[in-house]
């Protein structure tokens, strides 16, 4: 006998907004802060449940096991509040780990601060150390002076360091080595060196001192390239992954059209194979790497323009450049490469930097710092100060600024000062030499990752010190004037309850 049954089945799913908050509260209990704050941003329902306080009270006691929490505040509220704090250093006592180096303070000093790694030169040298290593050390003993292991030496100053992942310029031979990094260094000697785990290289080409590199590797059709700019006017372009001896295969191509030397370059925002220099005499020159050929002196110059005065440094931003020179910082449109606003004050201009995700710009001259919103900018194309940074004995040479800080320095100054980059309003300032230790005389590098910092500076004129802060597990509060805590932003996006999530994974 045989029979022929027909039904009809369903078939049903589940989606993550079918389960209960209390349910994707505990879930999200294991996930990192960012995930958190994704979660967030990606409807209501789940905004709701990145809201529950489990969540945070979990990420919370993760973070920082031996801080207790202030029974008036939610633990996100107490969490926000202690990382913004954190991160704009407003502590007392933050981790202290200092060493000295033998050596002419005067010679320049670059420091790089990336994630575990920090990159110190002193005149020829670099060392290098992981910061890793120092916390755990501490953790047993107390915070005592550290060693930087020593990388190399080229036979002149170092004139520039750049960092780039393994993975960015397709050198990871297995996923282990997806975190790892490759250094560049520039040098007075005519070189340029990589420094990585799989063995050292030179890059050699230039006539002259080679003054600076590209701040990222250009992208498009030209693959892993990376370019150099040099006393002897010209721009070169190297493969970062070619091999040969002494680098002579790794040299793609030499650009021609500068006149004066070549101190200043940056790859474009909004095309990743557009390459912009500026030369000593203030002409701005952008290439089209695609187009370079070694076999040809042809130049692929594809937009030229000039400032009236020496440049002290540029930046890219999406299709606009920023030229800092004289008194002025000039917004130049790379699409057209003509002028969309200026920038002016009274007095030099001896550092600035861009803060994109805000559209801050801050410039450091003698004495005092100016910091613009250039959202500002009026029909006639200029814009006024949004607030002064005063307090510095001498000329500002070093700016960091991320979405919490503003960090300021100068050589004339025993102390780097701290600004809340909402207000303008300064939070703390640190000695760049440790308490009870010999007295620094001067910011010569500064480099801030986070709520760590690390300054150097001169401690007599055969000595440098290097002095590293962090502020992790840090608990006395620096307390602040009634006034000063309910100041509200100068800028046109002050932090809201919801906004101040949304920064958070920005820093993260």
């Amino acid at each position: 006998m045989s029979f022929t049954s027909s039904s009809t089945s369903t078939s049903s799913s589940t989606a993550i907004t079918d389960l209960s908050v209390d349910c994707l509260g505990h879930c999200a209990s294991y996930l990192s802060l960012r995930d958190v704050s994704n979660i967030s941003m990606s409807c209501k329902y789940l905004n709701r449940a990145a809201y529950s306080d489990s969540i945070w009270q979990s990420l919370f006691r993760r973070e920082w096991p031996h801080v207790v929490r202030q029974a008036e505040s939610s633990y996100r509220e107490a969490y926000l509040r202690r990382h913004t704090a954190l991160n704009q250093f407003r502590y007392a006592d933050p981790l202290l780990f200092e060493s000295y180096f033998p050596g002419n303070p005067s010679h320049s000093h670059h420091l790089l601060f990336y994630k575990n790694d920090i990159i110190f030169s002193q005149g020829p040298s670099l060392y290098s150390l992981r910061t890793d290593e120092l916390v755990h050390e501490a953790t047993s003993i107390p915070p005592q002076g550290f060693c930087f292991q020593v990388c190399g030496n080229h036979n002149a100053r170092v004139t520039s360091i750049r960092l780039y992942s393994r993975a960015e310029a397709n050198m990871c031979q297995n996923e282990s080595e997806r975190d790892d990094n490759i250094l560049l260094t520039s040098s007075s000697d005519h070189t340029i060196r990589l420094w990585s785990k799989g063995g050292n290289r030179c890059f050699k080409g230039h006539t002259g001192p080679v003054l600076a590199l590209s701040d990222k590797l250009l992208g498009g059709s030209v693959g892993n390239i990376f370019a150099s700019g040099g006393e002897d006017g010209t721009v070169r372009l190297w493969s970062i992954n070619s091999s040969g001896n002494r680098g002579q295969q790794a040299l793609k191509a030499t650009l021609y059209g500068h006149e004066k030397a070549v101190p200043f370059m940056s790859v474009a925002g909004h095309k990743a194979s557009l390459l912009v220099s500026i030369s000593k005499d203030g002409k701005v020159r952008a290439w089209d790497t695609t187009t370079a050929s070694s076999s040809s002196r042809t130049s692929c110059c594809v937009g030229m323009t000039s400032v009236p005065a020496a440049p002290v440094g540029i930046r890219c931003h999406e299709s606009l450049l920023y030229v800092a020179a004289g008194p002025s910082v000039t917004a130049v449109d790379l699409r057209t490469m003509c002028k969309a606003f200026t920038v002016s004050q009274q007095v030099k201009i001896h550092s600035f930097e861009l803060l994109p995700s805000k559209s801050l710009l801050c410039v450091g001259s003698t004495s005092r710092g100016n910091l613009w919103d250039i959202r500002r900018v009026s029909d006639s194309g200029k814009v006024a100060p949004t607030t002064e940074l005063n307090g510095h004995a001498g000329p500002i040479k070093h700016i960091h600024m991320d979405s919490y800080k503003i960090v300021t320095g100068g050589p004339d100054d025993e102390c780097v000062n701290v600004w809340d980059v909402d207000t303008g309003r300064q939070t703390n300032s640190l000695l760049c030499s440790a308490p009870d230790r010999e007295p620094v005389y001067g910011c010569s590098a500064l480099a801030v990752d986070g709520c760590r910092i690390v300054t150097a500076g001169a401690v007599s004129p055969e000595s440098t010190a290097v002095l590293i802060r962090d502020f992790k597990n840090a608990t006395n509060y620096l307390s602040e004037p009634a006034a000063a805590s309910s100041a509200v932003s100068k800028f046109w996006d002050p932090q809201s309850g919801d906004a101040s999530l949304e920064r958070v994974d920005w820093e993260e």
